[in-house]
């Protein structure tokens, strides 16, 4: 079959006469006249190679072919009236939709895990799909609709997508309770004599932009751990006398085998963004998704 010779208008035109069996009653819920039903049931008989509709001698009998179309052709028109009234006016105490969010394993436990809780109290038949933020294959990752939102520092951002500001980190640092050496107060001195896990999201360095500041100041610290992944260390920290600084965020409610504390030097934040594809901006799901995101990190600062 030719798709493209094939409209929705065509198919609207298909299920109303077989339902109605009569190219006048069949104009008339279409608000159409009965010459032009008549010219798209003659399209719709090439289309399908099918008479579709024989004339009998009151009204219309269905052919075979047009018997075996009534249920698929209702169940897809059907899913269309639905997603388009969806998109319309979305309720997100009976909605169902799907979304994916491409986030940092830091981002994945700071921020989308407490969403994901308030999403399944407003809308708990959201889905959500959580995958790792591949800067090279964002953009593209996005306009296939594989993404529909990312969170990430605004910065490294493709400048083709939209982005909203969602709130400025700061780092602190933690250690494990009654770690020996680590209290309030400390000097930077004292500081860099501890044992430090930094975290190196490429692998391996052991080194971090913090070192740049220390050797500024004159100091060296002694660094025995570098991890892959923010979400180790916490838990490295809270059995071993290593301590690191890590985004506030990440230990918001890690309170039970860990202390935390101001830096006694100064240490740079970031900002984190939302982005999203122009394709997706104006879905009222997503839109709503969005919202509901900025709603909650608004009532955690």
């Amino acid at each position: 079959m030719d798709t493209r010779r094939l409209d929705l208008n065509l198919l609207i035109t298909l299920e109303t006469l077989l339902v109605e069996r009569n190219v006048t009653k069949a104009a008339y819920r279409l608000h159409l006249s009965q010459p032009a039903v008549s010219a798209q049931l003659a399209r719709l008989r090439q289309v399908f190679d099918d008479p579709l509709l024989i004339p009998a001698q009151r009204g219309m009998t269905p052919t075979a072919k047009a018997i075996e179309l009534i249920d698929p052709l209702r169940q897809a028109l059907d899913q269309v009236r639905a997603t388009l009234a969806t998109h319309r006016n979305f309720d997100p105490s009976t909605a169902e939709l799907t979304f994916s969010v491409a986030c940092t394993d830091y981002l994945q436990t700071a921020v989308v895990v407490p969403f994901i809780k308030e999403l399944r109290r407003r809308a708990p038949k959201v889905r959500i799909a959580i995958r790792y933020l591949d800067l090279r294959e964002l953009e593209g990752q996005m306009a296939r609709g594989e993404v529909d939102l990312a969170l990430m520092t605004p910065q490294v951002a493709p400048p083709s997508l939209r982005t909203r500001h969602l709130f400025d980190e700061r780092y602190v640092l933690i250690g494990r309770r009654n770690h020996p050496r680590l209290r309030k107060g400390m000097s930077v001195k004292q500081l860099v004599q501890l044992d430090h896990v930094v975290v190196s999201l490429g692998g391996g360095a052991f080194e971090t932009p913090v070192d740049d500041v220390l050797a500024a100041l004159g100091y060296q610290r002694n660094v025995v751990v570098s991890a892959a992944s923010f979400m180790l260390v916490p838990e490295l920290v809270a059995h071993s006398d290593f301590v690191a600084l890590v985004p506030e965020r990440l230990v918001r409610e890690r309170r039970r085998n860990i202390e935390r504390f101001e830096c006694p030097f100064p240490v740079e934040g970031f900002s984190v963004a939302m982005v999203w594809h122009e394709r997706s901006h104006g879905h009222s799901g997503l839109r709503w998704i969005r919202e509901a995101l900025v709603s909650m990190i608004s009532e955690q600062q």
